[in-house]
């Protein structure tokens, strides 16, 4: 009887032991389990700004509102409010910086003629508004360029194509408030009041002529803005609408200003739009 007792006292034991063990492989593979689960935080890869936003940065910090290049060989020209610059790889001709000056318009065309002078180089630089189309890379501009450079009386001549930068501060979306000094009310209008959402990355705009949905092109040059090509839906609009005097305004601008969060639009009349810029 007594060694029954003691056989049985040894096998609870063991299976308490056992138990135990069994709790501690429970215990750690519940464990592992959520360390694997937990997910390890990774670091967020650097990404290198795009070659576009590099581009409109610079223009921006700089106040580049023009900007030519060729090929064969290759070279750059960036004219600014406050200098003109030319790159190229040309023995001699590597790198030119020269003050800022007014250009001369000629009479029968859209040609403009900077003369520029430096220490080194005189340089003659001609744009004139034409399609351009690179010749290495195809890609078409709206202005070629012509640029001579005069050294120990020798001149050099370069051809290739440029653009104008349009005026960032137009890219927004912009609802009207005045139309020839005459501050405009929702009853003008069949819906809502006239507004432009101009991009001017792509140069193009979008919006509501106050009856019509419209949108077009931007024709920009320093001091200069256009809108072309515009389009409408052809909706009724009633005798009381003033969406034409909006529309045929718009279409007949040439000049701008941004102040205050204002954009105003006037014409060669003396006529004027004035838009406040919708946050």
């Amino acid at each position: 009887m007594w060694m029954e007792s003691l056989n049985d006292s040894k096998i609870q034991k063991k299976k308490k032991k056992m138990k135990n063990w069994i709790h501690l492989v429970v215990f750690a593979i519940i464990l592992t389990g959520c360390k694997s689960a937990v997910s390890v935080p990774t670091e967020t890869p650097k990404t290198e700004p795009s070659f576009a936003y590099k581009q409109q940065m610079e223009n921006l910090e700089n106040n580049i509102y023009f900007k030519g290049n060729g090929n064969e060989p290759d070279w750059n020209l960036k004219i600014s409010k406050k200098n003109i610059q030319f790159t190229s790889l040309i023995s001699g001709f590597e790198s030119f910086i020269g003050n800022h000056v007014e250009p001369i318009s000629a009479m029968d065309a859209n040609v403009k003629i900077y003369q520029v002078k430096t220490e080194a180089v005189r340089m003659n630089i001609q744009i004139m508004q034409q399609e351009c189309i690179n010749t290495m890379s195809g890609d078409k501009s709206g202005y070629s360029v012509r640029v001579e450079l005069v050294k120990d009386n020798k001149s050099t001549f370069l051809n290739g194509c440029g653009n104008y930068i349009t005026d960032y501060r137009l890219h927004d979306i912009w609802a009207l408030e005045e139309i020839n000094g005459q501050k405009i009310s929702p009853e003008d209008f069949i819906k809502e009041i006239p507004y432009l959402e101009i991009n001017s990355t792509t140069n193009q705009f979008m919006g509501y002529a106050g009856c019509n949905r419209m949108n077009g092109t931007i024709f920009f040059e320093k001091g200069l803005l256009r809108f072309t090509n515009i389009m409408t839906t052809r909706m009724f609009c009633g005798a009381n609408n003033i969406e034409t005097k909006f529309l045929k305004t718009l279409q007949s601008t040439t000049n701008y200003k941004v102040e205050n969060m204002h954009l105003t639009l006037t014409n060669a009349s003396g006529e004027n739009l004035v838009f406040k810029k919708v946050d």
